[in-house]
């Protein structure tokens, strides 16, 4: 079914903190709109909004027809206690709030309830509309393509990172929404997940308005993109695809600071005009009284009269400044200045793995024979569930070994961003968080930093499990400026991460000269950054 989401003077915020007012949006079939902004701006509290989970504040959002399905897909698998991964994804599809509601008008028909036919009619065709009726069997297909490798009937809390990411994926190539809202497809995808993942939302008949940070992904996608420009406080929409964005973007941002500009050198040379001629008529009286003979009023009157002439001139002046259209200056951006503190050089040999081997359930990866040199800049790449995270465990010692041996050289210290953001879970404020990693720092110090990294007073209190995950990342970066490192560790430093800090992290890198090791599935980070090796891991094996 063709259907059409309509959005109108939607507001939305924080408190007394503003996000977005006056949103106007249509999502019409076949649109795929990028969602952009930085982490705060308001973009998953859009989405949320758009699908009924967040109250309207104001302005309103209807669909036409009334009755189509909207899919909102988090950006996180929100894995549920004891919810199998069949009923994972009879969640997602929407599958299984159909099949309720069609129990229930099941049962009022039974009992012969006013209305139950049309009830249950209506029930069972959303269900049907959604995909109900062969769900089970194209779920095993799906899984299968997507080389998911465990049970439908394995619970989703046992599954990894990778495989999590593999489910959530199915969740969308099974749906069969009207209108799908996605918030981060891209996290923790492969290559391989990711053609996928672009193949399928090209393909999409349906209205889409989709968020990620992964700029290929973007590029190869959209169709327009909606702005949530919290800088300016301002919402803009714009046609063609994110290339074309970025130009009229950067262009219209030009033109906002050349229109500023030429208002304010036009106000300033009327107001120094007026000062001028305000000066001269204060000037030419003071003259006449000064010089005034009885014998000579002529001149009295003459020097008066050009008095008057250059005040009213001035009145002229100031006239022509109150006429003038104001422009406001467009506010500075916040910018993200970011630096990786480097540690003393380590030793030659930063670390080595001989023959090892780790197994971790049915997974075996090694036996691996690897040895990292000071200054590499090793990228790592493979699919998922292929032991990348698995290879960087054992390499730093956290992961026991079945055979073999692993070890760090003299003298390294270790910076890391891991997948899951590891020391900003719990729930601990932030500030406290943060000082456990660099007890030296004093509190202030803290403070100033994460507020560089647009964690200001509002967050720093907060635990650090409640942070949405961009805004656990930035923590992690800021770390890294806080402590100095010689080996950066960096797996899928870019997930939640919004696409100034992606350019920032890539320009720091530029300059860190310590050894890196990177595992990422960015495309377009994995040309941005100059690597000297590469490791390609496949099967529990490293080549390369």
């Amino acid at each position: 079914m063709s259907a059409t989401m309509i959005v109108k003077g939607l507001a939305a915020g924080h408190g007394a903190r503003a996000l977005f007012a006056d949103l106007d949006l249509v999502v019409a079939p076949g649109d795929r709109i990028g969602l952009v902004g930085v982490n705060g701006a308001g973009k998953s509290t859009l989405l949320r909004t758009l699908a009924g989970l967040v109250p309207v504040e104001a302005g309103s959002v209807s669909l036409s027809p009334p009755h189509a399905s909207v899919g909102y897909l988090p950006q996180e698998p929100d894995r549920r206690p004891a919810e199998t991964v069949r009923d994972f994804l009879a969640r997602r599809t929407g599958v299984r709030g159909a099949q309720r509601a069609m129990d229930s008008a099941a049962e009022a028909l039974g009992a012969g309830g006013a209305g139950a036919d049309d009830a249950y009619a209506d029930a069972l065709e959303r269900w049907l509309d959604l995909g109900g009726a062969d769900l089970d069997e194209r779920a095993g297909q799906v899984a299968a393509e997507l080389g998911l490798g465990v049970r439908l009937d394995q619970p989703m809390t046992s599954l990894s990172g990778g495989q999590a990411a593999r489910a959530s994926m199915a969740s969308l190539l099974l749906s069969r929404y009207d209108v799908f809202l996605l918030d981060e497809p891209t996290n923790d995808l492969d290559l391989a997940g990711l053609e996928r993942l672009e193949s399928y939302v090209t393909g999409l008949r349906a209205g889409t308005l989709l968020v990620s940070h992964d700029r290929e992904f973007l590029a190869r996608t959209v169709t327009g993109v909606l702005e949530l420009d919290l800088a300016q406080q301002q919402v803009r929409r714009y046609g063609g695809g994110y290339g074309a964005y970025l130009q009229e973007r950067e262009r219209a941002r030009r033109h906002a600071r050349e229109e500023y500009e030429e208002y304010a050198d036009t106000r300033a040379g009327l107001e120094a005009r007026a000062r001028m001629q305000r000066a001269w008529a204060d000037k030419g009286v003071r003259n006449a009284v000064r010089k005034a003979t009885d014998a000579d009023k002529s001149v009295i009157r003459h020097r008066a009269e050009g008095s008057e002439k250059q005040a009213a001139k001035a009145r002229q002046t100031d006239r022509m400044i109150e006429r003038l259209e104001v422009v406001e200056e467009p506010r500075k951006e916040w910018e993200l200045q970011m630096t990786i503190a480097a540690a003393p050089r380590s030793g030659a040999v930063v670390a080595s793995m001989r023959g090892a081997v780790v197994t971790r359930g049915g997974f075996t990866l090694g036996p691996v024979d690897l040895r990292i040199d000071w200054a590499d800049r090793v990228a790592i790449t493979g699919p998922n569930g292929s032991g990348k995270s698995t290879l960087l465990g054992a390499l730093l010692g956290r992961l026991p070994l079945a055979a073999g041996t692993a070890a760090l050289g003299p003298g390294v210290v270790v910076g890391e961003i891991d997948q899951a953001r590891g020391a900003f879970l719990g729930d601990a404020p932030i500030a406290d968080a943060f000082r456990a990693a660099v007890p030296d720092l004093p509190p202030a110090e803290v403070r100033t930093l994460l507020a560089k990294f647009g964690l200001r007073s509002g967050h720093v209190l907060r635990p650090a499990a409640s942070l949405s995950p961009g805004e656990r990342t930035r923590a992690a970066l800021a770390l890294l400026q806080a402590a100095g490192v010689n080996l950066l560790v960096l797996d899928e430093p870019t997930n939640h991460l919004d696409l100034p800090a992606i350019e920032q992290l890539e320009s720091a890198l530029s300059t860190y000269p310590g050894t890196l090791l990177l595992v990422t599935h960015d495309r377009r980070m994995l040309d941005a950054v100059a690597t000297t090796r590469r490791l390609a891991v496949a099967d529990g094996r490293v080549s390369g």
